[in-house]
């Protein structure tokens, strides 16, 4: 029987954050920022296993209590040096089935919920291809030139802003990032198959942490979500 799995790159540093301490470890809601992502995926009775791939000289991930994620929480330290390696080296050494599904999740992304991952399962789970949560682009979008000035106003007519997690088959997306990657996200390296990934729509609430005011957005969300 197919299963859903899902994988946390996590061998990144986020440096837009400003911090010494890596991204995904930063105090959210008393808790490190990662630990809300991994606690929405493996309350998720559809998803068997949460890979969280880390960097091989991580030693801040055992410094934390994760027993009440049981086996279900399976840590693997083989990140590489882009998140497209880190995605990739964890498919190989996680070992699922080819034709398993896979949930790639950005740990930078805590406000996940269950109501997310319910709707990306179900639009995709007989889908040929896979696909990804998205929103369409709302803002006016501006091109700048070399001197921080308009060169041009974008349409943003069928612009979609990608989220995570993107599902797709195990042994898709292996091939595809085998292939391509230097990628931002695993729906582009399987864009450059030609193949098309379908758009599940989604909200904003489920936005990247990137800045060090997006902090407290995110834990004003984390406190209406408890």
């Amino acid at each position: 029987m197919t299963e859903f799995h899902a994988l946390v790159p996590a061998a990144g540093f986020g440096a837009r954050m400003g911090s010494e301490l890596p991204k995904q470890y930063l105090p959210l809601a008393g808790k490190p920022m990662i630990f809300h992502a991994l606690n929405t995926l493996c309350e998720c009775a559809e998803i068997t296993t949460v890979f969280v791939v880390l960097s091989p000289d991580d030693a801040l991930f055992h410094n934390y209590d994760w027993s009440a994620f049981g086996d279900k929480l399976q840590p693997l330290y083989c990140g590489g040096a882009m998140r497209s390696d880190t995605v990739l080296n964890g498919l190989l050494a996680s070992e699922v089935e080819p034709d398993d599904w896979v949930l790639v999740h950005d740990a930078a992304r805590p406000c996940l919920t269950q109501a997310h991952l319910a709707k990306l399962i179900a639009e995709l789970r007989d889908d040929a291809v896979g696909g990804l949560l998205a929103v369409p682009v709302a803002d006016t979008l501006k091109r700048a030139d070399g001197e921080g000035r308009i060169k041009c106003t974008e349409s943003r007519e069928n612009l979609w802003q990608a989220q995570t997690p993107q599902m797709f088959r195990a042994g898709l997306l292996a091939q595809a990032l085998q292939q391509c990657k230097v990628v931002t996200d695993d729906a582009s390296a399987v864009e450059a198959l030609g193949l098309r990934p379908k758009l599940v729509l989604s909200d904003a609430t489920n936005f990247k942490v990137t800045y060090p005011q997006d902090i407290k957005l995110a834990e004003l969300l984390l406190e209406k979500k408890e």
